[in-house]
């Protein structure tokens, strides 16, 4: 794999993973406004900005995404998306305050040992 095409990979993961922590924060948001002032939870977050970044993100992520699978084999790019899953996780526990267990830790780990795994057999 190439520098630019690995570059373009990690890209769309990071962008993927941060639209998706847009969209949890605006939607987040959006219930809460709903639920105190009464309205539609989908109007609320049709008029939320961090929803509507969070799309907007998400769309340059599948571009991304999609240019990524024009360079790259399938079974290299997927499992990059491990990275997105670790990055969700983390940005959940510290920029959105969820509580993690210890068994999500874990498993995350786990999924990242995957990762390093699939790489180091395509290095032969």
């Amino acid at each position: 794999m190439t520098i630019p095409s690995l570059m373009l990979l990690l890209f769309a993961v990071l962008s993927s993973a941060g639209g998706q922590i847009m969209l949890k924060h605006g939607m987040k948001g959006a219930a809460a406004a709903a639920g105190h002032s009464g309205g539609s939870v989908a109007l609320r977050a049709a008029t939320s900005p961090w929803v509507v970044l969070g799309l907007v993100v998400f769309a340059v992520s599948a571009l991304a995404w999609m240019a990524t699978l024009a360079k790259v084999p399938l079974s290299i790019a997927y499992p990059f998306n491990a990275l997105g899953y670790l990055l969700i996780v983390l940005a959940g526990a510290t920029v959105l305050h969820e509580r993690t267990s210890m068994w999500t830790w874990g498993g995350s780990l786990l999924v990242v040992i995957g990762l390093v795994t699939v790489m180091a057999g395509q290095q032969r």
